[in-house]
């Protein structure tokens, strides 16, 4: 394997993104607090149905992965505490390191994001970067250029109030960036950080808009939004504290919140669907991120688009860390049903709207894992057909049949006895694992 040393040793601990914590936060093993948790490491490994093409041990501090096309060729973005490295994977076996940024120190770049048409890739600064804290810590979004893989350049970097993930919306013309838990400068009443738009039609340039969105998200409350996800339909999709919530950012639509017809913008975009997970699947109520399944669009011989596929389900990952594996994150599959007439946006404690949940899956007692470890929270997954792949942490890699949504079922795992599984990739048939501690694994589903 070609593999470059790493030469900056993190101190960041290995664990989770910080702040979305449910339970005992002395106990979790998340960004700014130790425990039991951070020091809770596998002892045995534990693989069934998977095959380990290749591990990229120079990229230790992962937390996220990506692609770009160049031609024919396709690149291996990597972002993690060291900043950014690109990798030819032409030969998965044996991955080439391209180019890289080096930040040394840099919180964290979860779920970095890419401009597949301006070679662009965003990097979110949490005020945890380099030392500082969620109270007093500055945020931020790095834009790099990646025209050439092999001469990565940051052209620049701007402050924004919020800094933990940045994603692209209307073709990453826009960049909705939030979390995590408000600063001491911010509203008193809040309980984290929502999205701040950010404009990245001139990239050298961004422009931060000052006034927020996605506000009152937890039952009427505004609250920590911590990640989007774009559909296939361009809805954008905010989870966080409070639930799944999405947003048309582009064309005329329908406000089911006022009842009329308006125009939406990355700046100020329409409701759409969504709403709380029910405390009994997701009782932390913080929901990490989200995918909803739309197929292919059509003309329908008028000026109305058609879609393949119903798209009434949304999937979302809870993340939070209690005492044991039994109550740590869950994976929730809920209907949007019910929620096309603005019913997320109306909820109150008083009267709660929930969306219903038709199926869910976690990691604690399932064949392959280790409940010594401590930490069974779920994180990143990525869907390819019917077989979801996900992260959980000190658990591992797991792969789920979900051809029927409200019985998944658990079909291969990958659990490395040293390994802090963050964010998986399905690509070429492959999965891209960015591991916190071991780098990059390259896995094959054999079954």
């Amino acid at each position: 394997m070609s593999a470059v040393a790493l030469m900056f040793v993190s101190t960041v601990p290995a664990q989770a993104c910080g702040d979305e914590v449910f339970g005992n936060p002395s106990n979790a093993a998340h960004a700014g607090h130790s425990g039991p948790k951070a020091e809770g490491v596998a002892a045995t490994s534990a693989v069934k149905n998977v095959e380990q093409v290749a591990n990229v041990p120079d990229a230790a501090g992962a937390t996220s992965v990506r692609f770009l096309k160049y031609g024919r060729k396709d690149v291996l973005f990597v972002s993690g505490t060291f900043g950014l490295k690109s990798y030819d994977v032409d030969n998965p076996r044996k991955p080439k390191l391209l180019g890289e940024v080096k930040l040394p120190g840099f919180w964290q770049g979860e779920d970095t994001e890419v401009d597949e048409k301006r070679k662009l890739v965003f990097l979110a600064r949490d005020p945890r970067a380099y030392g500082g804290n969620t109270q007093t810590g500055e945020s931020g979004i790095y834009t790099v250029d990646a025209k050439r893989p092999d001469k990565l350049e940051i052209v620049s970097y701007v402050k924004v109030p919020a800094g933990h993930t940045t994603s692209c919306v209307n073709d990453c013309r826009y960049v909705w960036t939030g979390g995590p838990a408000k600063a001491d400068n911010q509203p008193a009443d809040w309980g984290g950080r929502p999205i701040w738009v950010t404009d990245m039609r001139d990239p050298r340039n961004p422009k931060v808009f000052p006034n927020p969105i996605d506000l009152y998200r937890n039952d009427g409350k505004t609250d920590y939004a911590h990640d989007v996800q774009v559909d296939a339909m361009g809805i954008a999709w905010s989870s966080g504290r409070g639930g799944v919530r999405g947003y048309w950012t582009d064309g005329w639509h329908r406000d089911p919140t006022t009842g009329k017809v308006r125009k939406a913008t990355a700046l100020n975009p329409v409701p759409y669907a969504g709403g709380g997970i029910s405390e009994l699947a997701a009782p932390s109520k913080f929901m990490h991120n989200s995918y909803r399944p739309v197929g292919w669009r059509a003309k329908d011989g008028g000026d109305h688009e058609r879609w393949g596929r119903n798209g009434d389900l949304i999937y979302a990952t809870e993340e939070s860390f209690l005492d044991g594996c039994a109550g740590d994150g869950i994976l929730v599959i809920a209907s949007l049903k019910g929620s096309y007439n603005g019913e997320g946006w109306r909820s109150t404690p008083d009267k709660p709207f929930r969306l219903k949940t038709i199926g869910s899956w976690g990691v604690a007692g399932q064949e392959g894992s280790d409940p010594a470890s401590g930490d069974c929270s779920a994180h990143y997954f990525d869907v390819e057909g019917k077989i979801l792949v996900q992260s959980f942490y000190a658990q591992g890699t797991r792969f789920l049949d979900i051809s029927d949504p409200t019985n998944p079922r658990q079909i291969a795992y990958h659990r490395p006895g040293d390994g802090r599984s963050w964010y998986p990739a399905w690509h070429k048939g492959l999965v891209y694992v960015a591991d916190n501690t071991r780098g990059i694994d390259i896995l094959k589903l054999t079954r």
